[in-house]
């Protein structure tokens, strides 16, 4: 008797692209060509050249223009890198068009939009997921594996950083109207590494929000955020600074750091570092590519018709929006001669 055929693995997900963004070059468009769970089918762009020139190098069409990529019946599902202020009309015009999507972080720039958003694809019966690539990375399980099992004791505090030197002028990082700012495109890493290791009871206790002279975003800040046990939170962020990658977990036996967390290369080889009890071991792991993940765990969600992420995205996306309502309230400096003649 024969053994059984083994299961027929599910038709690749047939994927275009809204947009030629540096992160859809560099990263999202070779690792769509690569996955065997996704087909690269056209890369549109508002010109026809540029759509031409990035579909290139994969084989695959070019469409001038958003729409007309939406309007091809050969696409499953977009992946958007558009500035953050253009996600969520693209969003919604993808999801109308009956199409998955994938959308670069921030999957809108204020949660009542993210929410309307993921009410949309539950109503189309599509998958919506936001492009948060590093927790697909496995060294953040194997971190949170450590503090479940206790291996720092009870978690005290939490610290994480993301910070890059400041854009080129024109980056669409400086614009405000096409949302851009230190909050939604650094801020979103150490505030979503912090949902990831200790989960969605975060509350915001304090924020800073700092804007460079001259610009008409903020450039620069922080928030103070504490869980429901009372462990304290504290998330940096900016783009006029060196370069920071990092999160550390302090817990009542030790700490654990991890370097290097948010935007590793794939062959990078990821150290943990766990002190407790006075003594230090670096933890070594495999190096893996948590790009080539997002694109197989956006491919699986579309198969079994389930957006796996809504409530931690939708719970970031408020969390964000609290930083910069809490920023916007400063209280105010201690009492002088000079304001209390202003009063």
């Amino acid at each position: 008797m024969s053994a059984p055929s083994p299961p027929a693995r599910p038709r690749p997900v047939r994927v275009g692209v809204l947009g030629t963004a540096s992160i859809a070059r560099r990263r999202l468009l070779p690792a769509l060509a690569a996955c065997p769970d996704t087909r690269l089918v056209a890369v549109a762009s508002r010109d026809l050249a540029t759509a031409e020139e990035a579909a290139a190098p994969y084989g695959c069409r070019a469409a001038e223009g958003y729409e007309a990529l939406l309007a091809r019946d050969d696409v499953d599902a977009v992946y958007v890198p558009l500035p953050a202020a253009l996600h969520a009309p693209w969003v919604r015009a993808a999801l109308t068009a009956g199409k998955h999507v994938l959308a670069e972080k921030p999957l809108s720039t204020d949660a009542a939009t993210t929410r309307g958003l993921f009410a949309l694809a539950r109503d189309e019966g599509l998958v919506l997921s936001e492009n948060v690539m590093f927790v697909r990375h496995a060294r953040h399980t194997a971190v949170r594996r450590l503090i479940d099992d206790g291996a720092i004791g009870e978690v005290r505090a939490f610290h994480a950083a993301f910070t890059v030197p400041r854009p080129p002028d024109g980056d669409i990082r400086h614009s405000a109207g096409l949302g851009g700012g230190a909050l939604c495109d650094m801020g979103v890493y150490p505030v979503r590494a912090a949902l990831h290791l200790l989960g969605d009871g975060l509350r915001v206790a304090g924020a800073v929000l700092t804007a460079a002279p001259g610009s008409e975003v903020e450039t620069s800040g922080a928030a103070l955020l504490r869980t429901t046990e009372g462990a304290s939170v504290h998330c940096a962020f900016g783009m006029e600074h060196s370069y920071r990658s990092f999160y550390e977990v302090w817990g009542e036996r030790g700490q654990i750091r991890v370097e290097h967390a948010f935007t590793p290369p794939a062959a990078h080889v990821p150290v943990i570092r766990v002190e407790r009890d006075g003594e230090i071991e670096d933890v070594t792991l495999a190096p893996d590519d948590q790009v080539a993940n997002t694109v197989s765990a956006f491919a699986a969600a579309v198969h079994a018709g389930h957006s796996p992420d809504e409530a931690v995205t939708l719970r970031q996306a408020e969390l964000l929006d609290a930083i910069r309502r809490t920023a916007d309230r400063p209280e105010s400096g201690p009492e002088t001669p000079d304001n209390r003649r202003s009063q």
